[in-house]
């Protein structure tokens, strides 16, 4: 029995993915040109050696993926009670022109929405919208969050030409914190692109990186201050910010072009929250020490090769407090999911 289940809380893990065989097929038959220049970019991007791993190593996870009763048979083996479940990044169509584009997030809404109604007591889904097309975000949210019962959105890094930080992406953070919906940052790809295509470098570096940069635009462009409501989740621990954030506040204290935001960066990172993919139990008791044992959330990665097979066993072996293990493996969670929609 783990602390929080000890305490009466529920163990919950915020990174688990589901696969939508449906959507991807339906999304190459409406644009193949498209579909196929983006697996292009995935096979420069990430090199043709981990692309031969890659395939059958998801393909072996399938069943994980899309089938409700093998996930619950996991996530009772893994001692998680509630999985918070979003579409794996390959989801995204950042290529996508505005219709497909979407479409496709309301499709996906839906389809998450079909894969956690079949044990709503044990997960909760969070949906997508079409980043590179700002104008067209905040009915996608609609229909997440108000149209089908889910908690809120999973967003990447950046998409296209747009960037976090952009002016128009204000709506969308507006909205999202109006209605306390979650929003669960996950990258899916790295701009380094070919520098990245050995050593699977696009994954075991590019993601820290991609989830540095993209937080590091939403607080040095002041975002974080606008919307202090906002209920933002980052995977993979936040990538390296957490782990460089001092260099970022010297930033702030000597740069004119980086500050723009109130407070230095580090101020911020108590106000998000991180899941406990970092791999590596001194790196997580350091994001503890820099966010604060409230703004650490249990996260798997699931059912990936790079995700925690034991995430349980990780947190509670970090030799941390056992009331932040409590907090970390349960009740942040909880709270985060008590937010209420404000309308």
């Amino acid at each position: 029995m783990t602390e929080a289940q000890a305490h009466g809380a529920g163990v919950t893990d915020v990174h688990a993915h589901v696969l939508l065989p449906s959507l991807q097929a339906e999304v190459e038959r409406r644009a193949p040109e498209g579909f196929a220049a983006a697996a292009a970019l995935e096979l420069r991007r990430n090199g043709a050696e981990s692309q031969a791993v890659s395939g059958p190593m998801v393909g072996a996870r399938i069943p994980k993926l899309t089938d409700v009763a093998v996930r619950l048979g996991v996530m009772d083996a893994q001692g998680i009670d509630r999985q918070w479940v979003s579409a794996s990044p390959n989801h995204f169509y950042p290529w996508a022109e505005e219709q497909l584009a979407v479409w496709a997030a309301c499709e996906a809404n839906r389809l998450v929405a079909d894969h956690v109604a079949q044990a709503p007591e044990r997960l909760t889904g969070l949906g997508l919208v079409p980043l590179q097309h700002p104008s067209r975000i905040v009915e996608c949210v609609d229909d997440a969050v108000l149209g089908r019962g889910l908690a809120g959105v999973e967003i990447s890094s950046f998409a296209a030409d747009v960037e976090l930080s952009d002016e128009r992406l204000e709506p969308f953070w507006a909205r999202v914190e109006e209605l306390g919906a979650i929003v669960f940052l996950h990258p899916f790809g790295c701009s380094l692109d070919e520098r990245l295509d050995r050593f699977y470098l696009a994954n075991t570096v590019g993601q820290p990186a991609e989830n540095a940069v993209a937080l590091s635009h939403l607080i040095f462009a002041g975002v974080l201050d606008r919307h202090p409501g906002l209920r933002l989740v980052v995977a993979h621990g936040g990538g390296y910010l957490p782990t460089a954030i001092g260099r970022s506040d010297h930033a702030w204290r000597v740069r004119p072009e980086a500050h723009r935001c109130a407070h230095e960066p580090s101020h911020y990172l108590r106000r998000i929250w991180f899941d406990t993919v970092v791999h590596d139990e001194l790196a997580l008791r350091h994001l503890v020490e820099v966010a604060g044992g409230a703004q650490v959330v249990l996260g798997s990665d699931f059912p990936f090769d790079m995700g925690l097979e034991d995430p349980v066993g990780f947190v509670t072996g970090a030799g941390l407090p056992a009331e932040v293990v409590a907090r970390i493996v349960g009740s942040n969670a909880d709270a985060l999911l008590r937010a209420k929609i404000r309308t």
